[in-house]
């Protein structure tokens, strides 16, 4: 072998050996600071005064920011507010603002608070949450056209950084509702220049939050990326923060094996126990339920033997057991475990945890023949109405099986996509629907003020007068023990009634990437924050 070959030689095996060797990142490179997550289907809108769902209210916390901002332990820590005080009575809360800017350099004050408050009560802006702010003083009045002059309102601005709110009576948990988006400041200028459109297009959207808004292709991504105006913008890691919408659970946990995505919101029920068993399943507490919601104006919906016995011929232990899988509790009442109670430390579910029945075939079939439908015969075909999500079709499937099994029911299962759904229901378009309802705040209110009397979330048109009486009197109470008292009352005659049938408490079991640190996924109100997510 000549010199010349060795040299061949030794060139092909040092460049064999570097394409054999396992990539290491050098010393110094940088990791790439961008988040790839999948939040599911397209949000109906990003103005937080017109939206009520938790997909919409992820994102706006990550573009947006209200006076506090609740922390990895879901307590409220300074938001746009760097102080408060609170009057001895509980009524009275001075905000003190920091110096903040929206992402056009445009100072951000008190006014815009008070703008943004009123513009929510406003009846002609239609809130669906506008009964957030019926705690201010004549913010329920103002709402319902009875005070005609918004300076009425518990909420007025001194000076650019004080903002002083009124409530009619103390509201415990009124400090954490500030952290929601209903109350979180709207820039003025870019709503006054086009009113229905300023939220729908990254061009005219005016945040102040950790992130801004980039791009939006429609059902395929959204593109936010650090604001650099954010007032503490040095604690926010990310350059940027990719969300996808896929609304299809297999096709997103494929993305999230693939690489394609760093975190899975829904992975489907179906893979649950093998994801688990591979470690890649992550689970979070989560202060939310599964239910069915009747429409009460529809016979024989309108017949509460037809809504026990609907209830009764459930098998929810089977249904968390065999189709979700993901460690759901089953539901024998409304409120889930885990919100709070009279007490530090107790939750309100400790003071009766089963307020209905169990899987009784026998009882089912006697309140149905007393409804007038013996062993099913007569009783119309049900419409059960979905959102299109994946996850929601088998436990449909199991459940109207278990109603053909015990009562003789036929069932056809309707899935809508996901803004379709919301206006059916809001048009009252259904006879059954399948709900979930996340919690707002950690406090019994926010599962129970749904069902009040023509409250604009109750779209079972349910009424009941003592029941509303009785969510009354935990407002007026200054007693916890009294407040919870009245409102585990009122529970019991939701659950008697049952316009609403709770099948399961859930948890929050999604995919994310060990690379990925710092996301906070809370258990209320929002999927993911992240503010103080990194990649590493």
């Amino acid at each position: 072998m000549n010199k010349l070959t060795r040299l061949f030689i030794y060139i092909f095996l040092v460049v064999l050996a570097a394409g054999c060797s396992p990539s290491k990142p050098a010393p110094n490179q940088t990791v790439r600071q961008t988040i790839r997550y999948n939040i599911g289907a397209e949000p109906a809108t990003l103005d937080p005064a017109l939206s009520n769902g938790v997909t919409e209210q992820t994102l706006e916390n990550a573009l947006l920011e209200g006076l506090v901002r609740m922390d990895r332990d879901g307590n409220p820590s300074p938001g746009i507010a760097k102080s408060w005080e609170v009057s001895e009575d509980g009524k009275t809360y001075i905000f003190t603002l920091r110096e903040s800017t929206w992402t056009d350099g445009e100072p951000l004050t008190a006014e815009d608070f008070v703008y943004s408050w009123r513009r929510v009560l406003d009846p002609e802006t239609a809130s669906p949450y506008a009964y957030q702010l019926y705690y201010l003083v004549n913010g329920e009045a103002f709402n319902a056209g009875k005070v005609k002059d918004p300076a009425e309102v518990g909420v007025r601005a001194e000076g650019k950084d004080k903002l002083i709110v009124t409530l009619t009576e103390p509201v415990p948990y009124f400090l954490s509702l500030t952290a929601f988006p209903t109350l979180f400041p709207v820039n003025k200028k870019a709503v006054d220049k086009d009113g229905a459109g300023w939220a729908q297009n990254p061009a005219t959207f005016t945040g102040n939050g950790p992130f801004k808004l980039t791009a939006w292709e429609h059902n395929k991504q959204f593109i936010l990326e650090k604001n650099e105006r954010y007032w503490d913008q040095e604690s926010v890691r990310l350059k940027s923060l990719v969300v996808t919408l896929v609304d299809d659970s297999n096709t997103e946990l494929a993305m999230f094996e693939s690489g394609q995505i760093d975190i899975a919101e829904t992975p489907p029920y179906r893979e649950v126990e093998r994801l688990a068993k591979s470690n890649l399943l992550k689970l979070s507490p989560d202060l939310s339920n599964e239910f069915y919601m009747f429409n009460t104006n529809l016979p024989p919906f309108d017949d509460v033997r037809v809504r026990q016995a609907l209830s009764l011929a459930i098998d929810r232990e089977a249904l968390v057991s065999k189709v979700t899988m993901g460690g759901e509790k089953a539901a024998y009442a409304f409120v889930p475990p885990g919100v709070n109670g009279p007490a530090p430390g107790q939750e309100f579910r400790s003071l009766d945890e089963k307020l209905i029945a169990g899987f009784n075939p026998a009882e089912a079939r006697k309140l149905l023949a007393e409804a007038g439908y013996p062993e099913g015969r007569g009783f119309p075909k049900v419409k059960l109405l979905l959102s299109n999500n994946q996850n929601h079709r088998p436990v449909a499937e199991a459940l109207t099986g278990m109603w053909k099994e015990t009562l003789g029911i036929e069932a056809e299962i309707i899935e809508q996509e996901y803004k379709v759904y919301f206006r059916t229901l809001d048009e009252r378009d259904y006879q059954v629907a399948r709900v979930g309802w996340n919690a707002d705040y950690n406090d019994p209110m926010t599962f129970l003020d749904l069902w009040e009397t023509d409250g604009p979330n109750n779209q079972a048109d349910w009424s009941n007068e003592e029941y509303d009486r009785l969510l009354e009197e935990a407002r007026l109470a200054k007693d916890p023990g009294a407040r919870m008292d009245a409102f585990l009352r009122a529970e019991k005659i939701l659950m008697d009634e049952q316009p609403v049938m709770p099948v399961y408490y859930y948890t929050n079991p999604y995919l994310e990437n060990d690379n990925i640190q710092g996301v906070i996924h809370p258990s209320f109100a929002f999927f993911a924050d992240f503010k103080w997510a990194s990649v590493n």
